[in-house]
């Protein structure tokens, strides 16, 4: 289950240069994407319409990506403008293009019907080279159905058991819940944190929580996009704010950003992207590289795990799961992706 009329990210922007042309599937569909030599980003099908090669086997030339099997070429709209020994060109000659934006670091692509593809619905999120951060980024694949992904991220309470030994979350984090509101396209979660651990591989993480107060929000948007902000302040600051969200008088002592993005590539695989930043200043490079291992141990956990969970669901795929009070989150975020993708069905079809 889909929704199609939603951006996913492809690709980070350094990915791509004018050069060349690279490969993606999104949605069991595969697509090749390269950048014109003005630098704008361009998607198509990855199958020239002649034999099927594919394109991202081909040759960028200038806004133009050419075939290297039998030299079709195809303009940065997907129209093929030159067959090689042959003036006359079918208007049947073109292979389907894509929406595609550059924002925040990331390419992301409109999966459905082009003629409603709304910018405005890309979400707000940091850069990588934002002047206030000190970011790494990374990537990794696993080999699951998205919609577990999307549950993992938006039920934390298995950071008390899958990220002990990384994250190092304690055990009494999984008995608090977090502050829940519905988006209209996903939600938005935040809590304090009592008695927070320092993470067990970065020693120079900030005091546990009898001397501190530590804040964390993020929105988990459709099509599967989380944007966490998360802060350690001066012990009280909690209780003085009445446990409400920080305002221009709490000053915090560090602060944390992660962005993530989970696309799904076919029905049992999906690329998960990921960025993990603190406050630019005196040794943020070292910190942030210490981050950067930390995130990547933990993702890792994930994967092992929910790689293991679909292996066990395919065994038997029409067992039901049994609910619990955590899982409000996940079943909200399910909720909106069904709604949206009945809306969609008049216009785009139920793939």
């Amino acid at each position: 289950m889909y929704v199609r009329n939603c951006w996913y990210v492809i690709a980070w922007d350094y990915e791509l240069d004018a050069r060349s042309a690279i490969a993606r599937t999104i949605l069991s569909e595969p697509i090749v994407l390269y950048r014109t030599s003005t630098g704008v980003p361009v998607a198509m099908e990855d199958r020239c319409c002649h034999r099927f090669a594919p394109l991202s086997k081909g040759r960028v030339e200038g806004d133009a990506i050419r075939c290297m099997y039998h030299g079709l070429k195809f303009n940065s709209e997907g129209v093929c403008v030159e067959i090689p020994g042959q003036t006359a060109i079918p208007r049947v000659a073109r292979v389907k293009s894509y929406t595609v934006k550059e924002s925040h670091s990331w390419i992301w692509i409109w999966m459905g019907d082009p003629a409603i593809a709304d910018e405005s619905l890309i979400p707000t999120t940091v850069g990588l080279a934002d002047p206030k951060w000190t970011f790494r980024s990374g990537q990794m694949d696993y080999q699951a159905y998205y919609q577990l992904l999307n549950d993992n991220l938006t039920d934390f309470t298995h950071l008390s058991y899958v990220h002990a030994s990384s994250f190092g979350a304690p055990a009494d984090f999984a008995l608090t819940r977090p502050n829940m509101e519905r988006l209209d396209r996903g939600l938005r979660f935040w809590r304090w944190i009592d008695n927070p651990s320092r993470p067990p591989l970065d020693p120079k993480a900030p005091a546990p929580s009898d001397e501190v107060d530590s804040w964390q929000s993020y929105d988990y948007l459709v099509p599967g996009i989380l944007i966490m902000y998360s802060a350690v302040f001066a012990k009280g600051t909690a209780d003085r704010l009445q446990r409400r969200h920080p305002d221009a008088s709490a000053v915090p002592l560090t602060e944390r950003f992660t962005s993530q993005a989970v696309t799904p590539t076919t029905d049992r695989t999906t690329r998960y992207f990921f960025s993990t930043g603190t406050r630019a200043g005196e040794d943020s490079e070292t910190q942030v590289d210490r981050m950067l291992a930390i995130a990547n141990m933990a993702f890792e956990e994930d994967k092992q795990m929910i790689e293991a969970q679909q292996r066990i669901i395919d065994r038997d795929p029409g067992r039901k799961e049994m609910l619990i009070a955590a899982d409000v989150g996940p079943a909200q975020m399910r909720t909106v992706i069904e709604r949206l993708v009945a809306a969609e069905k008049p216009a785009v079809g139920d793939r």
